[in-house]
């Protein structure tokens, strides 16, 4: 008697509307899941034709062309002999489902539907689909004549229902339906569902892999069987990052997993589990058994296979393992690195061209670079031979090999430092001191003459000059010429980007990165269409604090100890004049703000949707240790002023890599109006009142002591505390 089974769940590198490379990744899945003797394979959420098609979807082309890519499925050789669920859409009475396709030899066994959908960070998937509402019933689906050439099959069971085989039966989830309070894995679990398959298409945050994993574990920890989660990886057009971990859960453990981040389109993790184990694990748990025995019971599709062997005896099944979670400094290495190899190698540019300005954030862009050259080195000594193609596309040399991070860096990454009369000599040399250690084409230029150019244009138009703050001028000047120097470099950089590949005699261009950092882009402490503005920012959804960290970790796990000045320099723009050589303007003292209240601010304005009041009546408790209700009151006014006079930059934002639960990514993550009335007159008077409430509880409670202590001791001291601190109060100590 057969009772051991051998899956596959499949990690797949897809990019929405590549049908061709799609199709050619399923199949490559499918053959090695053959080879590593499963039976039974599934895969990512949409991977016939990408998860990110978005407003694709509205298209029928998009419906034409996932069903030719499951003709060539179900007529493939690969295909034999292994039953498969792949993920397409389908129209259905003129309804669009998002949709699991389970075949077998050449038949279509069962289309199973999502009953619900994710609307909620990046996710808008109701735009596109409706929800399959027809709890645990099905109906007969027609297929397209294209099918039934193949097939031989009119019509195939479409709905809420299960597979049965000789010797076990499958059920679905997709994606959203494991985060879902009412998730399906428990009624499927009671009807004797023994392997739960969920194609998932779920995108990287930093900190948030173990959410995932504990959602499968306890999937299956309650009611017992296998949970096969199959996840998408890589930059299929979007900004977010599928982060693979595709793995096998068996009663509440984690029996196989896939990786997290990786440069292989494919790969294929296996478990071999054993059913009885299944059976008893359930069997010892009454109340699951007596509740199962109620159990209204799905639709039952049966499929003459067996995926165990009578002959089985020799197969090991798998143990539980446990997971290592990456740090977040390890995230921010792998997984912007791998993204920006995706957007690379799919836009058909030649590498990528930095200004390194020797601060920290372009400083870790290019350390993301770097990252993604050792990855790339590290693959191709492992074997894996669509990297190595990757490349030498990339560099337009078919024989080309690279021998060492450093050399690949060389050649994919062109660094800048753009120096005017502002700038000091400490951050060129770290600028230089970096790009030698990671190996980019490095070298300096100075703009003061294109900036003199463009301030000799509107001189000669008005007949006047501006002149900086520290030599005279108002506020207007000063931040004029900040901001000509910042887009004179935006425009430098896109001139040297288009022809940098030219002068090193290479084909092609370069793709221009961008530098600033999520908290930045939050307060608007940017120049709108200034080196902020580029092709690709890896860094836009990472804050200051977590970019500092990450300096730390590849200041040791590349080996570069220059990033310790960086590290330790203040952050500052340099587009004010220095004083005797020195820097005068910080980015601190210029925001109003440091970088630690931002990331406050960020986190309480969109992760835990506060406004301006909400946020006051958190942080006063917060903060009590250091500051004032009334400090706290106009820390929290400044920003939202700031946030609201800059909310128009976001609408320009570069496309950045998702990583921040409060990145302010405008129209796409964050849905907010880019032009608000500047001061808020309604929430900030509710927060000046808080504050006079605030003062006079504790005037009265102050008095009230002094008061209880005079009775007993009319010559106690605290009766003249009591009276100083309320003499000083109603001087605004406390409001």
């Amino acid at each position: 008697m057969g009772r051991k089974v051998t899956v596959a769940v499949c990690t797949l590198n897809q990019w929405a509307l590549d049908f061709e490379g799609n199709l050619n990744r399923i199949l490559q899945s499918i053959q090695e899941a053959k080879e590593l003797g499963a039976l039974y394979r599934t895969g990512p959420e949409l991977e016939i034709c990408g998860y990110s098609c978005e407003d694709h979807f509205h298209e029928s082309d998009t419906y034409l062309h996932s069903w030719q890519v499951l003709v060539e499925l179900l007529k493939s050789p690969t295909c034999k002999d292994i039953l498969i669920d792949v993920g397409m859409p389908v129209q259905h009475r003129n309804v669009s489902y998002n949709c699991r396709v389970a075949f077998f030899n050449r038949k279509i066994i069962l289309i199973r539907p999502k009953m619900i959908l994710c609307d909620d960070g990046n996710y808008r998937e109701t735009r596109w689909f409706s929800c399959w509402t027809k709890d645990r019933q099905v109906e007969d689906f027609y297929l397209p004549r294209m099918i039934t050439a193949v097939t031989n099959q009119s019509t195939v069971p479409i709905g809420d229902a299960v597979i049965s085989t000789r010797d076990t039966c499958i059920g679905f989830e997709i994606c959203e339906e494991l985060w879902n309070p009412q998730s399906r894995h428990i009624p499927l679990s009671l009807d004797g569902v023994e392997i739960i398959s969920n194609g998932s298409g779920s995108y990287m945050e930093l900190r948030k892999a173990y959410v995932t994993v504990d959602l499968v574990k306890s999937a299956t920890f309650k009611s017992g069987g296998a949970y096969l989660f199959s996840n998408l990886r890589g930059c299929d057009g979007q900004r977010i990052y599928f982060n693979g971990c595709s793995c096998v859960a068996v009663n509440g453990e984690i029996v196989s997993r896939g990786q997290q981040f990786g440069l292989i389109d494919v790969e294929v993790t296996t478990a071999t589990i054993d059913l009885e184990d299944i059976r008893s694990y359930r069997a010892k748990n009454r109340s699951r058994c007596h509740l199962a025995a109620s159990n209204k019971p799905f639709p039952r599709i049966f499929v003459d296979v067996s995926l165990s062997d009578d002959e089985d005896i020799h197969l090991t099944t798998n143990p539980p393992i446990q997971w290592h979670y990456l740090s977040p400094e390890e995230e921010i290495s792998l997984g912007p690195a791998c993204w920006l190899w995706d957007y690379l190698r799919r836009s058909g540019q030649g590498g990528f061209f930095l200004p390194l300005s020797g601060g920290v954030d372009s400083s870790s862009t290019a350390c993301i670079v770097f990252s993604m050259c050792t990855q790339i080195c590290e693959a191709i000594k492992k074997g894996e031979s669509q990297v190595l193609y990757d490349v030498r596309k990339i560099m337009c040399q078919p024989d080309y090999t690279p021998s060492d991070p450093m050399e690949l860096c060389n050649k994919l990454l062109v660094t800048c430092y753009m120096a005017s009369e502002n700038s000091s000599r400490e951050t060129k040399q770290r600028a230089s001191q970096l790009a030698s250690q990671i190996g980019s084409y490095h070298f300096p230029i100075l703009i003061d003459t294109a900036v003199n150019a463009a301030l000799g244009i509107f001189t000669a138009a008005t007949g006047l000059l501006p002149i900086f703050k520290s030599k005279g001028g108002c506020p207007r000047q000063n931040l004029a010429l900040q901001n000509i120097q910042a887009r004179i470099r935006m425009v430098l950089s896109y001139l040297f980007a288009q022809l940098m590949l030219w002068v090193r005699g290479r084909p092609g261009g370069l793709l221009v990165l961008g530098s600033s950092n999520v908290d930045e882009a939050l307060r608007g402490y940017m120049t709108k269409y200034d080196c902020s503005s580029a092709d690709i920012n890896p860094i836009g959804g990472i804050s200051k604090t977590d970019l500092k960290s990450f300096l730390h970790y590849a200041k040791n796990r590349f080996f570069l100890p220059s990033l310790s000045e960086i590290l330790e320099a203040p952050p500052t723009a340099e587009l004010e004049p220095l004083a005797d050589g020195q820097i005068t303007q910080t980015d601190e003292q210029d925001m109003g703000m440091t970088y630690a209240e931002l990331s406050e601010f960020g986190t309480l304005r969109k992760t835990y949707k506060c406004g301006p009041y909400s946020m006051f009546e958190k942080l006063v408790h917060k903060w009590s240790d250091k500051c004032t209700p009334k400090e706290v009151a106009e820390k929290v006014k400044h920003f939202f002023r700031c946030y609201a006079i800059n909310r128009h930059k976001m609408t320009v934002l570069t496309p950045s890599y998702h990583a921040e639960t409060y990145s302010p990514d405008d129209n796409r993550f964050d849905l907010r109006p880019f032009l608000y009335r500047v001061h808020w007159n309604w929430q900030f008077k509710t927060i000046d009142d808080a504050v006079i409430q605030m003062s006079k509880e504790k005037r009265t409670s102050v008095s009230r002591v002094g008061y209880e202590q005079s009775k007993t001791n009319p010559n106690s001291p605290t009766t003249t505390l009591s009276s100083s601190f309320t003499k000083n109060d109603r001087q605004g100590v406390l409001i």
